[in-house]
């Protein structure tokens, strides 16, 4: 039993297996926030654009 748990201790697979995870859980959070911040963003620039076209159609339409 004592030679299992040495053997245990000095495998290191399950530790790379940990930082794998850990750094595929910052890469999928990174992309979560990025693509939170360009939806909004494109959200506000599509609502500026629309109300620039409205407005140049209304005055196309008065003249």
């Amino acid at each position: 039993m004592i030679k299992f748990i040495k053997n245990f201790r000095k495998d290191e697979n399950g530790a790379v297996t940990v930082d794998w995870v850990v750094l595929t859980a910052a890469v999928v959070g990174l992309a979560v926030a990025a693509y939170t911040a360009i939806e909004n963003n494109t959200e506000a620039l599509a609502a500026t654009a629309a109300g620039v076209i409205a407005t140049q159609d209304a005055s196309a339409a008065s003249q």
